[in-house]
């Protein structure tokens, strides 16, 4: 595939917000896929804990939402719901890019630990579910993260001048 020179900014902007998606989702992905396991194993043996590892679960699913949340302030930046396609510089389409690298890589890594740390927390219901509330509490906390790069997507993304 051949871009043209005077798209290649807009393609380096929709790369950036592809991967604020993509790489976030990935850490969802694979932080629901971690915990649900361990939530399997714990619903099995005690079906009435489901409630509780089901939330631990969740947790992890956030970050995909952030980096959808990006790709999204990327699109209104650029005005591609209204149809028309911008012409940006490459300085500018890089820019945009390396925006949304804080969503992208923060939700890549917070959600594969916090998979792990939602596992741990699934521990504490298996054992103490009186005590759930402080698994949900320690997974949350590396979610702050996640939120944090998207914070700070959505500062630069606001902070570039398109003209």
């Amino acid at each position: 595939m051949v871009v043209k020179k005077d798209m290649l900014g807009l393609a380096l902007a929709v790369l950036g917000a592809s991967l604020a998606v993509a790489l976030a989702g990935i850490g969802s992905i694979v932080g629901v896929a971690r915990s649900g396991r361990a939530a399997s194993g714990i619903v099995a043996e005690e079906p009435e804990k489901f409630g509780k590892v089901l939330l631990l679960q969740a947790l992890p699913s956030t970050q995909g939402i952030y980096g959808f949340i990006g790709a999204f302030w990327v699109i209104l930046k650029l005005g591609l719901l209204g149809g028309e396609v911008p012409m940006i510089s490459w300085e500018t389409g890089l820019a945009i890019c390396l925006a949304c690298l804080p969503v992208a890589l923060g939700g890549l890594f917070s959600g594969m630990f916090q998979g792990s740390v939602s596992i741990a927390g699934m521990n504490i219901v298996a054992k103490k579910p009186q005590e759930s509330g402080k698994g949900v509490i320690l997974s949350a906390m590396v979610e702050t993260y996640a939120v944090l790069g998207l914070l700070a997507t959505i500062l630069l993304i606001q902070g570039i001048n398109l003209v």
